[in-house]
């Protein structure tokens, strides 16, 4: 087969975003029949059938939608090349772009940020934050160097992962609620309305993994919210039972704002990983002395805590 032509993918690519290739042509700028041209140049070279007429549109075959599925991580790499080839011209790159969930981004970054910025602070620091599903994809479609996200060990063909630490969960209630300080069964803190995050969040996904393997209903849910601490928060006025992360919640319960419950032969604790992209063979500067700069804080974290034990 021979080289896929790029200016037709590009051209099929808007075809396929408009579903028309009117309205394709017309936001290219380029007539309609050369847009039809380039369309079946694309088929002639792939050998596949890449769209199909649909009442005044156009809809993708289903190998039209393999093309697109794997052309957009094409096209990412190619605007991720001129980004750095375009700081490469002004100098320098100094440039970290990170993608990370709501915990590592609140409770553990802000700290790991702010004393790397003191040695190297002529870098540009972008922090995205997101659920584990946003993150990822963040990362996988070039908008940050490296991501941070609180999941159980999972596999991704195009994901690297590397294991930073484990955080506790605990489930906590309003203050003098039945349950405060109180073991219960699973079974019955489940009875309980619940405060849940949005579809996507790795809370939502533990506490759902946990009903499936107990064998109980999952939880009425009272409120659901975006965010974390709009969670907490609810919990601190005096409604709702959650699944919470104890960096998240230990300085509520230290001042006896939120009850904990213990729940009869749970423990739950999720792994903190640091995600990279499979196919990079190599890190910017920046972004080695950032992973550098994690792993010795953490070094140096666990090496207090022992002292302790």
């Amino acid at each position: 087969m021979a080289i896929m032509n790029l200016h037709a993918l590009r051209i099929f690519m808007k075809v396929a975003e408009l579903k028309s290739v009117t309205k394709a042509a017309e936001a290219l700028s380029i007539s309609q029949p050369a847009v039809t041209v380039q369309i079946r140049n694309l088929e002639k070279e792939t050998g596949l059938k890449l769209i199909e007429t649909e009442g005044r549109g156009i809809k993708l075959t289903k190998e039209g939608e393999f093309l697109v599925g794997h052309a957009e991580g094409l096209f990412d790499i190619e605007k991720d090349i001129e980004n750095k080839l375009l700081q490469l011209k002004n100098g320098e790159m100094q440039e970290l772009r990170i993608a990370s969930t709501y915990l590592p981004a609140n409770f553990l970054l802000p700290v790991w940020l702010a004393k790397f910025k003191m040695d190297y602070s002529s870098v540009k620091v972008n922090l995205y934050s997101g659920n584990s599903h946003q993150v990822l994809e963040n990362l996988l479609h070039y908008k940050s160097d490296i991501a941070f996200v609180v999941k159980e060990e999972w596999n991704h063909p195009d994901i690297h992962l590397d294991h930073l630490m484990d955080i506790d969960y605990w489930f906590i209630v309003p203050h003098g609620h039945k349950y405060d300080g109180h073991e219960v069964s699973l079974g019955e803190l489940m009875k309980e309305p619940f405060l849940l995050r949005e579809k996507g969040s790795s809370t939502r996904e533990i506490l759902f993994l946990l009903c499936k393997i107990q064998s109980v209903p999952i939880p009425h849910i009272g409120l659901q919210y975006h965010g974390l601490n709009e969670s907490i928060r609810s919990v601190v006025a005096g409604y709702g039972t959650m699944l919470a992360p104890s960096l998240a919640v230990k300085d509520y319960l230290n001042r006896g704002e939120i009850g904990r419950v213990i729940v009869k032969g749970i423990e739950v604790r999720r792994p903190v990983y640091l995600c990279s992209r499979k196919r990079d063979k190599e890190f910017t500067v920046n972004v080695l002395r950032f992973i550098d700069y994690v792993k010795s804080s953490l070094e140096v974290q666990t090496a207090i805590s022992g002292q302790f034990i």
